[in-house]
């Protein structure tokens, strides 16, 4: 705990317990804010296998509390490789071949279907998959029983006389705090009460995703030894398919994500299922790769039990907060992302550490607002645009964005792409907000 702290007269609800919300309420603790999260689930847990973060998301974690980067090193996995590497970048679909069965040339040597044609470098430092409810569960070390609720669904949220929140709940509960968090992810809650509903709607990306598990050694088998160890990107027309290790390299996570033509989703409104993760055939999934490479083919055919996921982001949001009553937006809750960068999860740390060194400096709930500002004037823009860029992203990784399937300018822009996210410094992006508070 933070002795150095000024007292603080005024406490803090966290609406959604998943990776940002404990994140954000360990970034908290350490200031000594008083806090509640408020979680729907009867405990917490995480949806999805594998999510990474690159080497500056994990340098976040560490500012925030060292705990959450030892955490994240005991259930990551990232075998090292000299220089560093994001995704060895291979084309899976046949069609791109030509008669001889080559896809490009580089240096006078024409390069085959299904061999690498270039490498995408990655940052130096600690970095890799790990699976959501495993780090969930090193983030619930780190923090005192009694901090949460359960079962509380939130429905509405009112403001007394005296400026304070009321939390309204599903099982017709209530709860007061000065302000609420809401990190209650792509579906939130909090999102509709700061935004119109409209605003606030999740948008199909227009994209899909095959997701499954496959055990290290099965792949192996058919994979080789080197391939299922280190990330890789097969492209191809209207779809990509990435693999990575993650849990320690136990399990190899598969995922393919896949585009259809817009006329394919046209009855469905933007997909109007109100699941967004459905069972499908196994025949149908493996009909979207027939086209490709047998190495792809066997990924498809080992996934077992397929699900589809719909892609869905959010629309810029026109801010981040609002003051009667006070609630103020973090991570998938403010900006949703389609996972094209495998950066979403990293920008919701961004926002945990200057978010929580915000509150730490201020004492009254007068001064509530004024960091909530702050926060949203720095995070915004940037948050912001990895959505933006994120759908570019997997139009480029599929050969149909401004570059087709010219591999030259495919090649130019995957590896200039990702520097803006990953150069960054955090650390200067809290002291223009340190300013702009202290203005």
């Amino acid at each position: 705990m933070n002795t150095f702290s000024q007292p603080k007269t005024f406490n803090l609800a966290i609406v959604g317990g998943g990776i940002s919300g404990l994140t954000l309420a360990i970034a908290l603790q350490k200031h000594d804010i008083p806090i509640t999260v408020y979680e729907s689930a009867a405990s917490f847990g995480e949806i999805g296998a594998g999510v990474g973060f690159e080497a500056n998301f994990v340098r976040t974690m560490e500012l925030i509390s060292p705990g959450i980067k030892e955490g994240f090193l005991r259930c990551s996995n990232n075998v090292e490789t000299e220089p560093p590497k994001w995704f060895d970048v291979r084309i899976g679909d046949t069609q791109k071949a030509d008669s001889e069965g080559s896809v490009y040339e580089k240096d006078g040597r024409k390069i085959r279907i299904g061999e690498p044609i270039f490498t995408i470098p990655a940052r130096r430092g600690p970095r890799g998959g790990v699976h959501r409810a495993h780090f969930l569960d090193e983030l619930i070390k780190l923090l005192p029983p009694g901090i949460a609720q359960f079962k509380k669904k939130l429905v509405d949220v009112t403001e007394t006389s005296g400026g304070d929140a009321v939390l309204h709940f599903a099982d017709g509960t209530t709860a007061q705090h000065t302000a609420v968090i809401g990190c209650d992810g792509i579906k939130s809650r909090t999102r509709e009460l700061v935004l119109n509903r409209e605003e606030a709607r999740p948008v199909f990306s227009g994209k899909y995703a095959y997701r499954g598990i496959i055990p290290m050694q099965k792949a192996v088998e058919f994979l080789g030894d080197e391939e299922p160890r280190t990330p890789q990107m097969y492209c191809g027309y209207k779809g990509h398919v990435l693999t990575f290790p993650i849990a320690n390299g136990t399990i190899f996570n598969g995922m393919a994500l896949t585009v259809r033509v817009v006329v394919a989703f046209s009855s469905r409104a933007e997909w109007t299922d109100p699941e967004w993760v459905v069972k499908t055939s196994r025949e149908d999934m493996l009909a979207d790769y027939a086209g490709w490479t047998d190495k792809v083919k066997g990924i498809m055919a080992n996934v077992k039990n397929p699900d589809i996921w719909a892609l869905f982001n959010h629309v810029p949001a026109r801010t981040f907060h609002q003051s009667k009553p006070r609630i103020c937006l973090l991570g998938d809750a403010a900006h949703s992302t389609t996972p094209h960068q495998g950066s979403g999860a990293g920008m919701c740390i961004e926002d945990c550490y200057v978010l929580g060194e915000l509150l730490g400096e201020i004492s009254s709930a007068d001064e509530l607002e004024k960091a909530f500002r702050a926060y949203d004037a720095v995070r915004r823009p940037r948050a912001l645009k990895l959505v933006e860029t994120s759908r570019a992203a997997g139009m480029l990784w599929e050969l149909e964005g401004p570059e087709g399937d010219d591999l030259e300018a495919f090649k130019k822009n995957a590896l200039s792409r990702m520097s803006w996210i990953w150069d960054h410094r955090i650390e200067q992006d809290l002291e223009r907000a340190r300013e702009l508070l202290r203005a």
